[in-house]
């Protein structure tokens, strides 16, 4: 929107909040690089091999090759605002993808023309699929040895299940891939090498061309007759143009009924500028997707959240950046609007803060920005109680708009300060990063005073440690890494505790007896109150609900969380004028620790989910390299002339894995590993 006061219908229905999803390497960063550049927002491609890549801003982008944060900008294409996330494809940091499509309108699944479906690639779509976002597809890395746009499409179907639409087909692969065919239009794109492929020509099907496309054409028109049965009566009798095909393309794409597809090359610059019209053609404005639902707090009610300008600013914050100590908070807005200098409440914080700047980001800079509305992505200086996932608003009616789902670390290491001096500066450091990453989290181990930082993966502590060396100055000393366990009782288990003293004049009296017992996998904690609460003041029984939380935090093992765990508060007693807060506050931790000695508690580990891509006069070794990892092989299929190997094996026996794999297959092997679940250690 040029005139950022404008919010009307109109000019919010010109918004597209996209993000760019896919597996790591399938060239999705170097696709928002060039939708960037032919929008005329850089004026100088960057490479991600040549580490010049726009939106990979963080030096540690640059080096590894990789996408590590979702970096956001904005693009003005065919009068429409598109609002970019270029999303990582490390499982490390699958919770920035996750942030991303909870606040995204569309998305554009890019999938390698020779990888096809990867891992990570069904991993987020099914996110994506999770949240109904509508999708475009574009096949990258056409003119790659090895490409096969029809296998790809068969990956897509096969694993994604999705109803995929074709509406662009490449002409040949590989060394002879020379442009694509336009299947509504009937023409052939052919882009000019010495241009940057910013010049394209549509033209004219030879009559050989016409009999290689026609198959796919009516192919693409049966599958719309079958959506759409005006669409039916108007193809039999040769009345569709152009226009009306888009249209009902349109249609079912935000109904998430069809997928459109697209092929291109976004390093040889081929497909992409067709990608951008169908951006603005296919994917939903704000006012065109499903309502955000609110809740309450107070009555646990739902409640939807109007897009118009009129009503109370609502937003929700979805990523804090820190950019050279300042902390800048992200944003979606989903109704009303806010100006520089406004104060809202975080309704989630309970805490009122006031809008310093507003700005749009693009990558690394800003643009700045006097309001904001419905449908933006912005961001926001000045809000330094707001965390990942609040509510940010300015109604008297309270609301909190959706939260989202924070991811368990499974991996963690110990660090120490190399002086005082550091000690000081780390600790600052280090709570900088937990608010910027949700996914990182600290402790302090009683025993040795270490600080123990966890996280999603080796690479994401190690990206986190390069950081601080990096933008601090800091190299703290760290350990291994180590996995993260949980702890689970695997029996019912009854204690009680009485706790009587008197310290100085002060008398101290509690008495809880309790139980514990194992519930579901993935229930987490819940605690209970079985007695007549009414005779007991709220105070009190806060204070044994926080002693019954504080002491899961430390398990009676090895001093790791407890979880997949009831708690119920059975009994509790009274002692004259000697009961006091703190007295049951003592009891109930104790009789809870006693209540888990009893309950033979186990350990449970993180245990990953693996898949390896490897040819076939390896596979007996990659086998057998799983054997001694205590994988369970779960399936076995070929894919591309290969076999896939897909188990699930505990974390702990992973450490250097990827080394061994690549020893023993020549480095011919794939790899990727992400978290399934935590289950029990077997002995």
């Amino acid at each position: 929107m040029s005139d950022k006061s404008d919010f009307s219908s109109k000019s919010i229905g010109k918004i597209r909040n996209i993000g760019i999803i896919a597996h790591i390497d399938a060239g999705k960063t170097t696709v928002t690089e060039r939708i960037l550049y032919f929008s005329g927002k850089i004026h100088r491609l960057g490479e991600v091999h040549e580490g010049t890549a726009t939106m990979d801003y963080m030096p540690e982008e640059q080096e590894r090759g990789i996408t590590i944060t979702s970096a956001v900008t904005t693009c003005l294409w065919n009068k429409n605002t598109i609002n970019i996330i270029d999303t990582p494809g490390h499982v490390d940091f699958t919770i920035e993808v996750q942030r991303s499509l909870r606040v995204l309108d569309g998305a554009v699944g890019v999938f390698c023309a020779v990888g096809g479906v990867e891992p990570q690639s069904e991993t987020v779509w099914w996110q994506s699929e999770s949240y109904k976002v509508p999708k475009l597809i574009f096949i990258n890395k056409m003119d790659r040895l090895g490409a096969d746009f029809e296998a790809v499409l068969e990956s897509i179907t096969d694993r994604l299940k999705a109803n995929i639409l074709p509406v662009q087909i490449p002409d040949g692969a590989g060394d002879e891939f020379a442009g694509v065919f336009d299947l509504i239009r009937l023409k052939k794109l052919i882009y000019d090498d010495d241009q940057n492929g910013e010049e394209f020509k549509a033209v004219n099907l030879s009559e050989e061309e016409l009999v290689r496309v026609s198959p796919w054409r009516e192919k693409m028109c049966d599958t719309l007759s079958e959506f759409d049965d005006d669409f039916l009566e108007r193809y039999l009798s040769d009345a569709i143009d152009p226009e009306y095909i888009e249209s009902v393309i349109r249609k079912a794409t935000l109904e998430l009924a069809l997928v459109p597809v697209f092929a291109g090359s976004a390093l040889k610059n081929i497909g992409i500028q067709p990608l951008m019209d169908a951006i603005s053609k296919y994917l939903p404005s704000p006012l065109e997707v499903a309502q955000i639902k609110g809740v309450d707090p107070l009555t646990g009610v739902d409640k939807v959240v109007e897009p118009v300008v009129s009503a109370d600013f609502q937003a929700l914050v979805f990523k804090i950046v820190m950019d050279s100590g300042r902390k800048i908070v992200l944003m979606r807005i989903y109704s009303g609007k806010i100006a520089t200098g406004d104060t809202v409440k975080n309704v989630t914080q309970g805490a009122v803060e006031r809008i310093d700047r507003l700005f749009r980001m693009h990558a690394g800079r800003r643009e700045k920005l006097d309001v904001a509305g419905v449908g933006d992505i912005v961001a926001v200086d000045g809000l330094k109680n707001s965390r990942t996932g609040d509510t940010l608003s300015t109604s008297e009616k309270t609301i909190i708009l959706e939260q989202i789902t924070l991811y368990k670390p499974v991996i963690s290491l110990a660090i120490e300060p190399r002086n005082a001096e550091e000690s000081e500066k780390l600790e600052e450091v280090l709570d900088k990063y937990l608010q910027e990453d949700p996914t990182l989290n600290l402790k302090t181990d009683e025993d040795t005073g270490q600080i123990i930082l966890s996280g999603m993966g080796e690479l994401h502590l190690e990206v986190a440690l390069e950081r601080m060396r990096r933008e601090y100055g800091i190299a703290p000393r760290a350990g291994k890494p180590q996995v993260v366990y949980q702890e689970v009782p695997s029996v019912l288990a009854e204690a009680e505790e009485e706790f009587d003293r008197q310290v100085g004049d002060e008398k101290y009296y509690g008495y809880v007896r309790l139980s514990v017992e194992p519930s579901k996998r993935g229930e987490g904690r819940n605690v209970s109150f079985e007695i007549d609460t009414t005779v007991w003041s709220s105070e009190c029984l806060d204070t044994v609900a926080e002693a019954i939380e504080d002491s899961l935090q430390v398990g009676v093992i090895k001093g790791f969380t407890v979880q997949d765990v009831r708690v119920r508060v059975l009994e509790l007693k009274k002692k004259d004028t000697d009961s006091t807060t703190q007295g049951y506050h003592f009891a109930a931790g104790r009789a809870l620790k006693k209540a888990l000695i009893a309950s033979s508690p186990k350990l449970m580990e993180p245990i990953m989910d693996i898949e390896i891509s490897v040819p076939d006069d390896f596979i007996g070794d990659v086998i057998g390299l799983l054997g001694t990892k205590g994988a369970r092989i779960e399936n076995m299929l070929d894919r591309h002339g290969q076999k896939v190997v897909q188990a699930l094996a505990p974390l702990s026996r992973m450490f250097g894995f990827s080394t061994e794999l690549r020893s023993s297959t020549q480095g011919r092997a794939g790899f990727i590993m992400k978290f399934h679940n935590f289950d029990v250690l077997e002995k």
